[in-house]
């Protein structure tokens, strides 16, 4: 094993999960918790740097975590300027970006401002991040909506889905360049990306308002209803916005956005539950009917992965509609910590080399 030590730093919403590895061997994994309280004084996220970076320090630390020895800092890509998938080392123009983000506030948007201030702390180590969820490969027919003041856009869960895609390229000695493969994301949103030859030529936007319902984002809304609802008197931007993020999907219809809970009380015979969860594993299917057909029907396989696909009777029900696309495989949950560390090792082994953002 080599004395590569890398420490990956992933921020969300009310959380911030710290990890180190000596190459590819896990030495700490810590996932901090922020309460509301912790968080209230901060009108901006980006106003959160500070705190956050103080809690992953004092968590090293804690941890008895030499800081010497660490080799670079990556952290969760944030919502910069579409790029195309990569290493990026984090520069000047990264950090403007981050602070001042071109399509809005994300937690993720800390984690190469925190990896770059620790870096510099360290001696100026390098610092990175890796697959941000603008991560933009799209082809032009992708873009196009209907309309030209509404050119669809490229965020997804492109960390994970390109590290699943290597993972199980690699699975059945392939390169992950040569396959075609339909990516499903299922976690609090849900993206389905077309993965043609190593780039994601087409993906729903599950941020706010593209592709199948989730447990807490809306999905596709009929255009014409929510363009009654919103100069109907009756709502706020504020309230629109949440209806499409944050309090859509299960949430709206049921109150919770645990998978896991609905599936229960819809195995103890509630009917609405059971409704409302496989009519989501219906809306996902659909999807990847749909990215079979921008492959043109060329497709090696599924691949099923996030929160959600730990539910044996969703993948089922999932499965059931689209096997006869191609082979479906399911690797559950989600391990961004290891996506963000191994790319960064392939960059500092030179099997991959840093891009420059622009």
């Amino acid at each position: 094993m080599s004395n590569i030590h890398i420490l990956a730093i992933n921020p969300g919403s009310t959380s911030t999960k710290i990890a180190v590895y000596q190459d590819t061997n896990l030495l700490f994994l810590k996932n901090i918790t922020h309460s509301r309280d912790e968080l209230k004084p901060y009108d901006k996220i980006t106003d959160q740097f500070a705190f956050r970076k103080e809690v992953v320090m004092n968590e090293l630390k804690e941890a008895g975590i030499e800081t010497s020895v660490i080799s670079a800092v990556v952290g969760r890509g944030g919502l910069v300027k579409p790029i195309p998938s990569g290493v990026y080392a984090v520069n000047e123009e990264m950090k403007k970006d981050l602070m001042n983000s071109p399509l809005g506030e994300h937690a993720s948007n800390l984690g190469g401002l925190i990896a770059s201030d620790i870096a510099s702390d360290l001696g100026g180590i390098p610092a990175f991040i890796a697959d941000p969820v603008v991560v933009d490969e799209l082809e032009p027919f992708a873009r196009l909506s209907g309309h030209p003041l509404f050119e669809r856009t490229s965020i997804f869960h492109a960390l994970n889905q390109k590290a699943v895609a290597r993972a199980h390229a690699k699975s059945v000695m392939r390169k992950y360049e040569e396959m075609n493969l339909i990516v499903v994301h299922l976690g609090g949103g849900v993206t389905v990306g077309a993965h043609k030859r190593g780039r994601v030529i087409d993906v729903n936007q599950g941020l706010d308002g593209d592709g199948p319902f989730s447990p807490e984002r809306s999905g596709t809304l009929p255009v014409g209803a929510l363009v009654r609802a919103c100069f109907s008197g009756e709502y706020t931007i504020a309230d629109i916005k949440k209806m499409i993020k944050g309090e859509g999907g299960m949430v709206a219809y049921l109150g919770t956005n645990s998978a896991y809970d609905v599936e229960m009380k819809a195995i103890d015979g509630d009917e609405e539950s059971k409704l409302i969860f496989l009519g989501m594993a219906y809306q996902v299917a659909k999807e990847i009917g749909a990215m079979s057909t921008v492959l043109k029907g060329d497709v090696d396989a599924i691949l099923i992965t996030g929160g959600v696909a730990r539910s044996k009777w969703f993948v089922s029900e999932l499965t059931e509609r689209v096997y006869k696309i191609a082979p479906v495989h399911v690797y559950p949950g989600e391990d961004e910590m290891k996506a963000l560390s191994s790319n960064t090792l392939m960059v500092l082994k030179g099997e991959l080399e840093a891009k420059i953002y622009e």
